[in-house]
C-alpha cells in the first residue's frame, strides 16, 4: 500500500499528510514534485493534494496548479478509479481540473477562518468513509479564505440523487443550520465526490486533527477509512 502527496509551490500541510500516512499510520508514501511528468502512477493505491496556497493562489485558488506537469497524470490516475484526496486547496485544485463539479468563491463574509468545525457525514459508503457512520458529526478545523462552495441548482439536484454530497457544516449536536456554516457554502456543503467515489474533495483538514495532541482524532477517520478500503480491495483480489 502506497500513498503520493503532490507538492506545488505554495503547498503547506503537504508536510502533514506526510506524518499522518508514515508516522501515525505506518504506510509507505512519497512525496510528488508538481514538475513531474506522470506517465504512470500504478505504484500508488492514493494520491493526495493538500492544502496550501499553490502557486501563490494567483487567478483564483488552483487555478494555476491545474496545469501543472504532475496533474495530467492524477487525472489519469482518477480516471482509471484510483483513490484521490484534495484537502481544502487540493479541493479547489480538482475544481479546476474537472474532476469535481462545481466552483469556489470568496467566503461570504470576506474573512479568512481559522478554527475548529463540525461536519455531519452524509455518504458512510465511500472508500473516504468507511470507518464513519451516516449522521455522524466530526470535529475538524479549516483554514481558508476561498471556501464558499458554488454550484448551479441542477447540478445541486443531480449530485443529492448520486450521493455526492458526502459532508455538511453542522453544529455540535448535527444540527446543519445557516448559523453552523462558516464561509456561506451552497447547502452547507463541506465536501463532495465524484459520481464513481474515487474522489473526494474537503476544505476541513483531516491531517490537522489525526492525532490526540492536536484535540481531536476525528480526522484519522478518512485515512482509516482509506486504509480499510485498500486492504479489502486486496483480500478480496485474492
Amino acid at each position: 500500500m502506497k500513498f503520493g502527496v503532490v507538492v506545488f509551490p505554495g503547498s503547506n500541510c503537504d508536510v502533514d499528510c506526510y506524518n499522518v500516512v508514515k508516522n501515525v499510520l505506518n504506510k509507505d508514501v512519497n512525496y510528488v514534485w508538481h514538475k513531474e511528468r506522470l506517465n504512470d502512477l500504478d505504484e500508488y493505491d492514493c494520491l493526495i493534494l493538500p492544502g496550501g496556497f499553490s502557486y501563490g493562489d494567483y487567478l483564483r485558488p488552483g487555478a494555476i496548479a491545474r496545469f501543472a506537469n504532475a496533474m495530467q497524470g492524477v487525472i489519469e490516475f482518477a480516471n482509471k478509479g484510483g483513490l484521490v484526496l484534495g484537502i481544502c486547496n487540493g479541493f479547489q485544485v480538482l475544481l479546476e481540473a474537472g474532476l469535481l463539479p462545481g466552483a469556489m468563491q470568496r467566503n461570504k463574509n470576506l474573512k479568512f477562518r481559522c478554527h475548529y468545525s463540525f461536519i455531519r457525514v452524509e455518504n458512510s459508503k465511500l472508500p473516504f468513509t468507511l470507518e464513519c457512520s451516516e449522521g455522524q458529526v466530526l470535529k475538524i478545523p479549516i483554514a481558508h479564505g476561498d471556501g464558499n462552495y458554488f454550484v448551479d441548482e441542477e447540478t445541486l439536484q443531480q449530485m443529492k440523487a448520486n450521493d455526492q454530497i458526502v459532508f455538511r457544516y453542522c453544529d455540535e449536536d448535527g444540527n446543519v443550520t445557516e448559523q453552523a456554516n462558516p464561509n456561506g457554502s451552497i447547502d452547507n456543503i463541506a465536501g463532495i465526490c465524484n459520481k464513481k467515489g474515487n474522489v473526494l474533495g474537503m476544505m476541513p483538514h483531516p491531517e490537522r486533527c489525526a492525532e490526540d495532541v492536536l484535540g481531536s482524532t476525528h480526522g484519522k477517520l478518512i485515512f482509516d477509512s482509506i486504509i480499510k478500503y485498500l486492504e479489502s480491495r486486496v483480500e478480496n483480489a485474492r
